[in-house]
C-alpha cells in the first residue's frame, strides 16, 4: 500500500514524529511524508506514533492507496525531501 502521512504536531514532539516516521516513509514536504508499506509496517508506524502524541493536542492523518501508481501528483516549485535534502 502506499502511505501518505500529514501531521501537525506540538513543537515539543515534532522531532520525534519526524523521527518516527522517516523510519519509514521519505519526508516530501514540511510535516508531509510518503511511501509503499506493508500492512506490518503501516500498523507499526501508527503504533509508535500513538506512543508519542498527545491525542487531546495533536493530529496525524494517514491516507491510504493501494499503490503509487493510484496516485497523481503535481508538485509547483521546488522539490523537498530529493535526495541532496535528506540528512
Amino acid at each position: 500500500m502506499y502511505v501518505i502521512m500529514v501531521y501537525d504536531v506540538s513543537v515539543k514532539r515534532v522531532a520525534r514524529v519526524l523521527q518516527i516516521g522517516r523510519k519509514y516513509l521519505t519526508w516530501v514536504q514540511n510535516s508531509v511524508m510518503e511511501g509503499a508499506l506493508t500492512q506490518t509496517q503501516y500498523q507499526r508506524l501508527k503504533q509508535e506514533v500513538l506512543k508519542v502524541i498527545d491525542k487531546n493536542e495533536d493530529s496525524v492523518l494517514f491516507y491510504t492507496l493501494r499503490s503509487e501508481h493510484d496516485l497523481r501528483k503535481e508538485i509547483l516549485g521546488i522539490i523537498k525531501g530529493a535526495p541532496s535534502d535528506i540528512v
